[in-house]
């Protein structure tokens, strides 16, 4: 048996290409370590309880595709041949940036964030415009474009210091796998995705999109393999010829398209990789810990909270690895259930996020890893307390992901949700028939990267 393509990962990217290949008759097989698809952006249930993981809320948002025809998500959509319907978004109420003396609030109306900017940075509205004009001229999509600091370029177009912080918060939180700063391409797909479409949650989460997607690809003919992640990739004279499964399986393929990250694919590789090697891993990742909340004594305070709250206890916004197991210092409060739903949620709940160092909590044993569990739960309380007060009587259930759970279910080195810093926007690798989608080639969140596993099943397989 030889494949067209065999495709490594059935997380979102995977999924996406896979349904490309199949509509157009190639012989494609997914190959999925776990029983669940969506990689980091999957459904769970504990105790009864369902539960989304991942990125808080899909960006991009659209009301329909025939007047945002040009955006992300309505290009991935007519790519997959998937109604916007079949997807249930509900957009968001409005999020708000949160520093020390100041706050900013947005919705999916881009004016309204120009509007608070003014209010509240009356000196520097214009400069932001001149920045909201330098980005949407840019083109992020440039596959061949050389790496730019966004924090090089912002500074240069906005005056304020404490702005320049605010801008690049959330941004930072949804799509920078770089310490402290961003490449230009990828702050303007954010600054977009974010600032200018905006948040939106599936009313039926995160399973009926997985759902969907893996039986659009069934019904094209696509084969799919669970429980069974890829042991080796075996090559000759520089070509990829096959994979071995854990089982023990070898399947023939004319080209692989990986989604487990650029230098955990180059893991695979039956003869060593190229000594010399430009790329390192990432050092992002995170504890998020999840509160559900009886819906019948959910406060009514909640009803007009932000659906997202992106915190930083200073006025300079630290986006790096901390010293300690977890850096308190600035996260992410979701609330799910505060999205513009047809019906109201049946589970409420809170979702903190907060910046980790992976190497400190993979290297406890358990009896301290549970320790470190609960203190952290204990310090996200109370930094919750500040947002939501009294929030913790209402509290039917809790759960937590760590790194530990990160590279469990994505295999990324150090637990990084965004991968490398260095991305590979172009999807090659050393070996000339070995290409990446996902994380490392360079398209993030969930449009983005079932955006890259589209445009290199386009660029490299359908060629």
């Amino acid at each position: 048996m030889k494949y067209d393509a065999i495709i490594i990962g059935g997380g979102l990217s995977g999924l996406a290409a896979g349904i490309r290949l199949a509509y157009y008759n190639k012989k494609v097989c997914i190959i999925e370590k776990h029983s669940l698809l969506g990689g980091l952006n999957s459904y769970y249930y504990q105790k009864g309880h369902y539960f989304d993981v991942g990125l808080h809320a899909m960006t991009n948002y659209i009301k329909d595709t025939r007047s945002a025809r040009k955006t992300p998500l309505a290009k991935l959509l007519r790519q997959l041949r998937i109604p916007l319907g079949d997807l249930y978004l509900a957009p968001q109420k409005f999020s708000r940036i949160a520093f020390p003396n100041v706050s900013l609030d947005f919705t999916n109306d881009s004016d309204s964030l120009i509007q608070q900017i003014s209010d509240k940075f009356p000196a520097s509205v214009d400069d932001f415009l001149k920045l909201k004009k330098k980005v949407d001229s840019y083109n992020e999509l440039d596959l061949t474009a050389k790496p730019l600091s966004a924090r090089k370029i912002v500074s240069e177009i906005i005056k304020d210091s404490l702005l320049i912080e605010m801008i690049f918060c959330p941004l930072m939180y949804y799509g920078s796998a770089e310490e402290n700063d961003m490449e230009f391409g990828q702050f303007c797909i954010m600054f977009k995705s974010i600032f200018e479409q905006g948040f939106c949650r599936p009313e039926k989460g995160m399973k009926a999109i997985i759902k969907l997607l893996e039986k659009k690809y069934l019904e094209c003919n696509g084969e799919l393999i669970k429980n069974c992640g890829v042991r080796k990739i075996n090559t000759s004279n520089n070509t990829a010829e096959s994979v071995e499964l854990s089982d023990g399986r070898i399947f023939k393929t004319e080209k692989i398209l990986s989604s487990a990250g650029y230098l955990e694919t180059l893991k695979l590789l039956d003869n060593s990789p190229p000594k010399k090697n430009d790329y390192s891993s990432g050092q992002l990742s995170f504890v998020e810990t999840i509160f559900m909340l009886d819906k019948n004594k959910v406060d009514k305070a909640f009803a007009t909270a932000p659906s997202i709250t992106f915190y930083n206890s200073i006025n300079k916004f630290h986006y790096c690895k901390p010293d300690t197991f977890v850096g308190m210092q600035s996260g992410v409060i979701c609330l799910p259930h505060c999205f513009n739903y047809e019906k109201e949620s049946e589970n409420p709940m809170i979702r903190i996020t907060n910046i980790a160092d992976c190497t400190k909590w993979v290297n406890y044993n358990k009896e301290d890893y549970l320790k470190n569990k609960n203190t952290t739960k204990k310090a996200q309380k109370k930094i919750l307390n500040n947002y939501l007060p009294n929030f913790e009587n209402q509290i039917i259930f809790e759960d937590m992901f760590t790194p530990k759970t990160i590279i469990k279910y994505t295999g990324h080195i150090n637990g990084a949700v965004y991968g490398m810093p260095q991305k590979k926007k172009d999807g090659t690798t050393p070996v000339k028939n070995l290409y990446i989608c996902g994380t490392d080639q360079g398209f993030l969140g969930i449009v983005g990267s079932m955006l890259s596993g589209i445009s290199m099943a386009n660029y490299h397989i359908m060629m």
